[in-house]
């Protein structure tokens, strides 16, 4: 087993992200990390590795590791054979070959005769066979990358792998080798992913979050379920904290009530009975410091209860998931939008595209573009939306509008804040209230309307994207979508998927998560 010991750890300059966090993965299990964005599970992984120190705290991890980070552009300088730690091995390895067979290269090489065909056995198991070691590693694509750290696995033989996203720019082929890889390796391997078709292939997952870590065991479907029933139990704790805090207040009334009765009841005999104002005030006194005591009871009461049912209500909100009606296009189904004849582009290394493409887009239909990494995907996209002109053929347009949303979200402006972006797209003339209860409903709390666009993370540009578009009033009757559910949180996950599966519009979309297409509903498939 690998143990984590009450880690503690905050970035520079920022709150504590962690605190005294303590968790168990078992040798030989397959877990999954998830949570929602910015809650810190790439830094933990990170820590794990080794890559950060913790500010206290303790790993006890004594077998090797390896590491699959999300990002890799602090590899970009590297070759891909520094990026696989073996590089200093094969200069030594083909140093001896020529002859230079020194203490100091037998020592590097530790007798790792064979390490030039191991690393063609990774390359070729990763179908990454035509790259080599001296490849420059920014010259590579994002799914070459990923497969490079991925061929370190067999390189290294690792006893834990720590896999950081590992599907996000994977093509479909690939997903299925790491999907392969996971269902037959007796590895230990803590996954950090939102890809639903892997977290199916774990059989344990943990939850990071603000309150701590959380054990659940079972696939992603178990933990749905899990997840049901917890937001069930909370729905029944906040009906009976409002039920408590009704009855506190009614006490509390009734006790105020009956003070200002008996108050005047013993004015009334205090008269009567000619008694000194003395005595009288005396009396008061006493049985005001006691009425006091019990409203400060009632109060507290109230109080602690109220603050109960406000920390219930925020778990429950985050237990929401977001629907958000993006309204039918004004076209009639069937209406025939983009004709594509014989359409072909080429850059410096010749044709994209091994046969010209034809097709023909419809209004309502919903279009899947699929191919390996480098088969022109998202430059079709580009050539849809008129931003590139085909270089051989021709795409004839009828009258519709469209809106294409890249991995980026460029359509949001970075150096506005949450609500800022949504009052540029207000041209509705919505009163200020109103854009804020919109937000609210894309679960932006006024805790973050102050939020820069350009500190979100790709969840929270996503949900923003659809908000203003829903601002807007504006829906497009084409939306083409490139690679949407990339670097998205499982929460976030859910809401695009709901807002996009229910869109009735045309789709085109750029997408290998089998998962997510599979629910949306695709009716044609362009494959290159």
């Amino acid at each position: 087993m690998y143990y984590s010991k009450k880690i503690s750890y905050s970035h520079p300059g920022n709150p504590i992200l962690f605190n005294e966090l303590s968790f168990t993965v078992h040798a030989g299990s397959k877990t999954g990390l998830i949570g929602n964005n910015g809650t810190g599970k790439s830094t933990l992984l990170q820590l794990m590795a080794g890559v950060l120190p913790p500010l206290s705290g303790e790993f006890i991890i004594k077998d090797p590791v390896w590491y699959i980070p999300q990002h890799t552009g602090q590899y970009d300088r590297q070759t891909v054979g520094e990026v696989l730690c073996i590089s200093q091995k094969l200069a030594a390895l083909h140093a001896i070959l020529a002859g230079e067979a020194t203490a100091e290269n037998m020592e590097m090489l530790n007798d790792d005769w064979e390490l030039e065909e191991r690393v063609k056995d990774a390359f070729r198991k990763w179908k990454i066979e035509h790259l080599d070691p001296s490849h420059k590693f920014h010259e590579l694509s994002g799914g070459e990358k990923t497969k490079v750290f991925l061929s370190g696995i067999n390189l290294h033989e690792p006893a834990i792998v720590l896999l950081d996203e590992p599907t996000n720019h994977l093509d479909f082929d690939s997903r299925e080798l790491l999907y392969r890889f996971l269902r037959q390796t007796h590895k230990t391997c803590l996954v950090v992913s939102h890809d639903r078709t892997l977290l199916e292939q774990l059989d344990f997952l943990y939850e990071l979050s603000a309150s701590g870590i959380k054990a659940y065991g079972g696939n992603y479907s178990f933990y749905r379920e899990q997840k049901k029933i917890e937001a069930e139990a909370l729905e029944e704790q906040v009906l009976e904290k409002e039920k408590a805090i009704r009855a506190a207040r009614k006490i509390a009334r009734e006790t105020a009530e009956r003070k200002q009765k008996k108050d005047a009841r013993s004015e009334k005999y205090s008269s009567k009975m000619g008694i000194s104002r003395m005595a009288v005030n005396t009396r008061r006194d006493k049985a005001e410091k006691s009425s006091t005591r019990l409203v400060n009871v009632h109060t507290e009461k109230l109080d602690t209860l109220g603050e109960s049912l406000k920390k219930l209500k925020n778990e429950v909100q985050t237990e929401m998931n977001l629907v958000a009606g993006l309204h039918a296009s004004a076209l009639h189904k069937g209406k025939i939008l983009l004709t594509a004849c014989e359409v072909n582009f080429r850059y410096a290394t010749g044709w994209l595209w091994q046969e010209d493409l034809s097709f023909r887009i419809s209004s309502g239909e919903r279009w899947l573009v699929k191919g390996t990494n480098g088969s022109g995907k998202t430059t079709l996209l580009k050539l849809l939306m008129g931003n590139l002109s085909p270089l051989k053929g021709r795409i004839e347009r009828s009258g519709f509008s469209s809106l294409y949303l890249d991995q980026d979200y460029a359509l949001l402006d970075g150096q506005l804040t949450v609500s800022e972006q949504a009052a540029a797209f207000n041209n509705r003339g919505l009163y200020d209230h109103e854009v804020k209860k919109q937000l609210t409903r894309f679960l932006f709390l006024p805790a973050d309307w102050n939020k820069k666009c350009a500190g979100l993370s790709g969840g929270e540009k996503m949900r923003l994207v659809f908000c203003c578009l829903l601002l807007s009033n504006n829906i497009p009757d084409m939306l083409i979508l490139d690679e949407p559910t990339n670097n998205l949180d499982v929460k976030s996950l859910d809401t695009i998927t709901s807002v996009v599966k229910d869109f009735a519009g045309t789709l085109v979309i750029v997408s290998h998560d089998t998962w997510f297409t599979t629910t949306i509903g695709i009716d044609n498939v362009l494959e290159l």
